[in-house]
């Protein structure tokens, strides 16, 4: 397992620096954009993705039917793709939190709650890229299952314009904080852990 998730680091570092670039961005946008979380949340969503197109990597490369050769099982190769997809959203949304708890701090406006509210939001988004599109991607192959990410847009933008409306602007609602996190993390881990099962089960199915 060790040595899959330092293919998939040194990968990433090749080919996925230009998420960096236009993660950076998109923060640096999100500190003067105060009515549309999509600046937030895109990155998040961009690094959701960064598990699927290694997988392109290797396809193209037939690191698929390479592995087959190598002691190592479908499981853990799936197991590879979601914990160091997992790796770069938790480290996005570490940067994301902090630059918009400095941002909430310096305007007067940081609520713990609240800001634990959107660290959630952060996460789930993050890991419901890769939730909905892995399983494709494990099932049918890269180009098949790439439609998904074109789904994620879409909830993504939908996403923003709800939580905009929930936490800013005159339309600012009274929220429960502990509520919300308790059904967040639920929902979170709940789908994640269900998409990697998914993954599991449809690529120890599939032909290669």
């Amino acid at each position: 397992m060790k040595g899959l998730l330092l293919k998939d680091w040194y990968m990433m570092k090749k080919y996925c620096r230009a998420y960096l670039v236009i993660a950076v961005v998109f923060i640096a946008v999100s500190l003067v954009s105060n009515d549309n979380m999509f600046f937030v949340f895109y990155p998040c969503l961009l690094c959701g993705m960064i598990p699927v197109n290694l997988l392109g990597y290797d396809e193209r490369s037939r690191w698929m039917q390479y592995s087959g050769t190598l002691p190592y099982t479908r499981a853990q190769i799936v197991s590879a793709k979601y914990l160091i997809g997992l790796l770069a959203q938790l480290v996005t949304m570490i940067g994301i939190g902090t630059v918009q708890g400095i941002k909430m701090s310096v305007t007067g406006d940081f609520v713990p709650g609240e800001f634990a509210v959107l660290m959630l939001l952060l996460l789930i988004v993050s890991t419901l890229t890769s939730s909905i599109s892995l399983p494709f991607v494990f099932k049918l192959g890269v180009e098949k299952g790439r439609i998904s990410y074109y789904v994620m847009i879409g909830f993504v933008c939908g996403a923003s314009v709800l939580v905009s409306g929930l936490l800013g602007g005159q339309q600012q609602v009274e929220m429960s904080p502990n509520a919300i996190l308790a059904a967040l993390a639920f929902v979170g881990i709940g789908v994640y852990s269900l998409s990697w099962y998914l993954s599991v089960v449809f690529y120890k199915k599939r032909e290669i």
